[in-house]
């Protein structure tokens, strides 16, 4: 049942990052980045958006001690993710690909750590998130 859980869950996910990417054109810059990013953290952090983020958190954890989780809940290519990785190969970043994956594994774990910690993602966080990522 567990795993039926986690897969609903990344199912969800995956659809949502889908269709967030399909109607987010690639950014031209970095601050139309951030400003997507924001975006972004802003409806996983607020009312019902912050819902499946933290049964998703619950279930990383669980798959601590039911290693049959963890390939379930591996991030999966979808639309928002070639969004990020687009720009970062239009501005000519070696590894965008590897580039992108550190961004949004950051970008999640700030997720986590404002939903635990009852905060919200400061601009200049953001702004050093792609500003990282961008060297």
């Amino acid at each position: 049942m567990l795993t039926a859980l986690v897969r609903r869950l990344v199912a969800l996910d995956q659809v949502e990052l889908e269709q967030t990417g399909s109607r987010t054109p690639v950014p031209r810059s970095g601050e139309e980045l951030v400003a997507g990013i924001a975006a972004f953290m802003s409806r996983r952090l607020t009312g019902e958006g912050c819902t499946r983020p933290l049964a998703r958190y619950a279930c990383v954890f669980e798959s601590l001690h039911r290693p049959e989780l963890r390939e379930i809940l591996t991030p999966r290519e979808n639309a928002g993710r070639r969004v990020v990785e687009d720009f970062l190969t239009a501005q000519g970043i070696k590894g965008a690909t590897t580039r992108t994956i550190t961004l949004l594994t950051c970008v999640d774990g700030l997720v986590l750590a404002c939903l635990v910690n009852g905060g919200t993602m400061s601009e200049t966080e953001n702004d050093g998130l792609v500003a990282a990522a961008l060297r």
